[in-house]
């Protein structure tokens, strides 16, 4: 998009309008490089290069708003930026405010009468250990920037950093450090002018603390660290074998919290013995088609002494456990003997997976390692055919498997930014478990988006992982009759929408559908513009997520966010309407309102700031600069809604 035109406006962090969570972690992933090497040249020098990298991770990774921002006035279209504003994602300016603050706050020194602040200590995480990590070295002029930056102060370093990395101008500079906590903005100003300006070395691997170098730390020092653990394992060894020996202890039950009740049915619960295990081919004669049907599979099926370590951690987790649990799961003990769905090893994991009748369950030991062990509850209460295809079974460097259900046919990857490009073949062993592929959901920016597209024998679906045990279904089409994703003009559509799915992750999703609701020819002969809505069900049934996205004429990345909803039936099957606003800015220069609803609109209105009203369901209207206005929508039976919030 060139610099005369934006697509869609939202508030600055000074500005009226909240930053959510999902839209700050948005920005977070997506510009995760960028804000790391802004904390790293803003912490001062002498933390020493190790310790300044893993700090300038750190501070990124805690820099979320730790509630969710509450809602906007009813139907408020976001204003215009003011012209001494960086033209940049409020998710964005709001991470790298915290950011920045963090920093400042990290190179205070340590007083004995003030409370020391948590950026001043060393990062928990990331932790690197036996290793020593650096960017990779620079050249002469980068080496004399660093030692004349190490001179400044740190808002005076910040506001070299905000000049010449982030391009801002000095009133811009001024907001976001006085944001910041900074005492004395402008002399941090003039302090930095004292320093040539190379910016462009900025951008070197000199200060580029994504891109690292290893060498080892002090080996000697280290072997002599090693002995007294060894000595200190070793006590601990015979300890844990010695409460291990007698009664119901960890040795028999694994990482299982210690029995505090005996109970009957409880025990019988977690007899490895009494587990349902349904046969290979029982599905094809079933009248089910879903998890109740799948057959066990998997190479340790049989290994009762890893069943009775699954089953009682899912019974009591003890609290080295690393459990989660999708909104609206139960995390509570099996109600009865579960079904066995898989056991087996896949990446160093020993992998079980249960089915209750209402929730999948995941267990996973590191092979050969007595820590580590995960429980995963995800609800799946009334999966058809489709929503019970496939699960996550393992999630190992970036990558991600499934293991798929008896009556998927074929298995393909698709990246749904490359609509044009074919699916590629996963090859898949005897249990059905796919070979890795790239998470989306744990990528550091949104350059490619790896679907999974399954064939069975009524049709093809696709899904896709968004951090949770089940895969979430992608439809396309009115919210009343939606289709799976298959014909080109779908693909293209999602192409613009994929990369806005992170803000429904981790909510317990079970499928997301898109519906183009409208197109609007813009002012000025600028091209006709698409408005989607993309719309999450859960597998519990509340919840849901409306998102409203608009798509300027001739852009090829992201469709900009225009408002969204959580809980409201708009853009459902229960309501298949929608209504949004954003402003815009022409070529010319000129401010307008645009506003589009779904063709059950038969007017809409402005009112507040900008005043304005037109038949049918869309509208464009010139505004000043800096205007907010709300918006509401008559339907064609004659009542009024306000626009999706």
């Amino acid at each position: 998009m060139s610099s005369q035109e934006t697509e869609e406006l939202a508030p600055t962090p000074d500005s009226p309008g909240p930053v959510d969570v999902e839209q700050a972690e948005a920005a977070l992933v997506e510009h995760y490089p960028r804000l790391v090497r802004i904390a790293y040249l803003v912490l001062p020098p002498s933390l020493g290069r190790n310790r300044r990298v893993l700090t300038a991770h750190a501070l990124v990774q805690r820099s979320l708003p730790r509630r969710r921002a509450s809602g906007a006035g009813a139907g408020a279209v976001p204003g215009a930026r003011r012209a001494d504003e960086d033209a940049v994602d409020p998710g964005y300016a709001f991470v790298r405010g915290e950011v920045l603050r963090q920093a400042l706050v990290a190179g205070l020194p340590l007083r004995r009468r003030a409370l020391p602040r948590r950026a001043q200590f060393p990062p928990l995480l990331p932790m690197v250990w036996g290793l020593r990590v650096f960017p990779r070295a620079g050249g002469a002029d980068e080496l004399a920037l660093d030692q004349r930056l190490s001179a400044l102060s740190g808002p005076a370093r910040a506001a070299y950093v905000l000049r010449g990395l982030e391009r801002q101008g000095d009133p811009e500079v001024l907001r976001v450090l006085g944001a910041a906590g900074v005492a004395d903005p402008k002399g941090a100003l003039a302090e930095a002018d004292g320093v040539e300006a190379q910016y462009v070395l900025l951008e070197s691997p000199e200060f580029d603390p994504c891109s690292l170098q290893a060498r080892p730390t002090d080996l000697m020092r280290r072997r002599q660290h090693g002995r007294a653990a060894l000595v200190a394992a070793v006590a601990v060894a015979v300890c844990g074998a010695l409460l291990g020996l007698p009664g119901d202890g960890w040795g028999r039950n694994g990482a299982a919290a210690p029995s505090y009740a005996r109970n009957p049915a409880a025990e019988a619960a977690l007899d490895p013995g009494g587990l349902k295990r349904v046969g290979t081919a029982d599905w094809r004669i079933s009248t089910r088609t879903d998890f109740s049907v799948w057959p066990v599979r998997g190479g340790l099926t049989e290994d009762r002494a890893l069943l009775r370590r699954a089953l009682a951690v899912w019974a009591r987790p003890g609290p080295a456990v690393r459990a989660s649990a999708t909104p609206g799961t139960p995390p509570g003990p099996p109600m009865g003997s579960p079904q066995l769905l898989f056991a087996g090893e896949v990446d160093a994991n020993r992998v079980v997976i249960f089915h209750d009748g209402l929730r999948v369950v995941r267990y996973a030991e590191p092979v050969g390692d007595a820590s580590g062990v995960a429980l995963d509850f995800a609800r799946t209460d009334g999966a058809d055919a489709v929503g019970s295809a496939a699960l996550v079974v393992s999630r190992a460097g970036g990558n991600v498997r499934y293991l798929t259900a008896p009556w998927v046919r074929e298995a393909a990857v698709r990246d749904l930014l490359l609509p044009g490009k074919a699916p590629r073949v996963l090859t898949r062993d005897a249990a059905g478990v796919t070979e890795p592929i790239p998470s989306p959901v744990t990528a550091a920016s949104c350059t490619r988006w790896s679907a999974l597209q399954l064939r069975d024998g009524s049709g093809t679906r696709l899904l896709t992982d968004l951090g949770e045990l089940a895969p979430a279904r992608l439809t396309a089409g009115p919210p009343d009759r939606p289709a799976d994703v298959t014909g080109a003009a779908a693909l293209g559509q999602w192409a613009r929408i994929a990369c806005r799915l992170p803000a429904l992750s981790s909510h317990g999703v079970r499928t997301v559908n898109s519906w183009a609701y409208a197109t609007q020819r813009l002012p000025e002969g600028a091209g006709r513009a698409e408005w989607w809505c993309a719309r999450a069900e859960t597998w519990r049934g509340t919840g849901s997520r409306s998102l409203a996205l608009f798509g300027a004429p001739g852009a090829t990345g992201p469709a900009a966010p225009a408002a969204r909803s959580e809980g409201t039936p708009a853009c459902g099957p229960k309501d298949p309407r929608v209504l949004a606003g954003v402003v815009w800015q022409a070529r010319s220069g000129q401010w307008y309102v645009l506003a589009a609803g779904s063709k059950d609109f038969a007017s809409l209105t402005l009112s507040g700031g900008v005043k304005a009203r037109e038949e049918g369901p869309l509208l464009a209207v010139k505004a000043a600069a800096g205007s907010r206005a709300d918006l509401t929508g008559t339907l064609d039976d004659g009542r009024r809604v306000g626009a999706l919030r």
